[in-house]
């Protein structure tokens, strides 16, 4: 139970903006740390149904309730995960060999590709609310993408090699517990499908577009991997964060274009 605890902590410690005791970072503490990373998009879900019924119950502009949306999730992670995605897109966008941009990833300088793609991002995050705003018969899906990212990533970081013997990524995945944490990630997974079945399964066609956005995440999690691998070697904290930012986006756009076929 010490060690649940321990690993609650580290994770919203290190994963979220959320003020906790802090605990020392020893294998003790952090073996299952990365199994209650998933909670921290629990929180920004339920934030974020918050958000929402309180600009509809007051009929809010749709642009007032997205930009707040959008913001919601950088405010509860502290950005943790976009500075993943700016490092990334920046590494990608050298067109350099691994070394070069595993040392992008590392340098603590932006470069230009970076926070223009990460304008890109919040620009898309802002348009899918408002039409989630619009039509909101799949909004269960965006607030449990987060959750669900948060699984994918978690599962990436104890399940696939390393790029690098250095950095949080490769802390973490030593000091877990792997076959613990990815039972339990995966049984968090089923959990929040089945929540977000039970939400759905009145909507038309909203059991379909859910398996939709399974497989488009699913398939995420697949283009990730082969991308990590052959890029760079090998998982990082910064390409996690990458995963875990494109993930959210992606439940979002689901949730938004799907909203407009049902």
């Amino acid at each position: 139970m010490k060690s649940a605890w321990s690993g609650l902590l580290v994770a919203f410690s290190m994963y979220s903006a959320v003020p906790v005791l802090q605990v020392q970072w020893e294998k003790r503490t952090m073996r299952w740390a990365l199994g209650f990373l998933p909670l921290i998009g629990v929180l920004i879900g339920a934030l974020e149904w918050l958000w929402f019924a309180f600009c509809t119950h007051f009929a809010a502009e749709g642009l007032f309730y997205s930009v707040g949306a959008a913001l919601i999730p950088f405010f509860v992670s502290g950005g943790i995960h976009l500075d993943g995605l700016c490092d990334t897109c920046d590494a990608l966008c050298s067109y350099g060999d691994r070394e070069k941009r595993l040392a992008i990833l590392k340098d603590p300088h932006v470069g230009a590709f970076g926070p223009m793609w990460l304008i890109a991002f919040l620009l898309a995050e802002v348009g899918c609310f408002a039409q989630i705003y619009a039509r909101p018969a799949l909004l269960p899906l965006a607030l449990t993408g987060f959750a669900l990212a948060r699984c994918l990533g978690g599962c990436k970081v104890v399940l696939s090699p390393c790029a690098k013997d250095s950095g949080l990524a490769h802390l973490f995945a030593e000091n877990s517990d792997k076959r613990v944490v990815a039972v339990a990630l995966l049984a968090e997974m089923m959990l929040y499908l089945a929540v977000v079945g039970l939400m759905v399964h009145a909507v038309p066609n909203g059991l379909t577009m859910a398996t939709v956005w399974v497989v488009v995440l699913l398939l995420w999690y697949g283009v990730h991997e082969k991308l990590t691998r052959r890029t760079f070697g090998g998982i990082t904290g910064d390409l996690a964060g990458f995963g875990i930012s494109v993930a959210e986006l992606l439940s979002l756009v689901c949730a938004a274009l799907g909203g407009l076929l049902v």
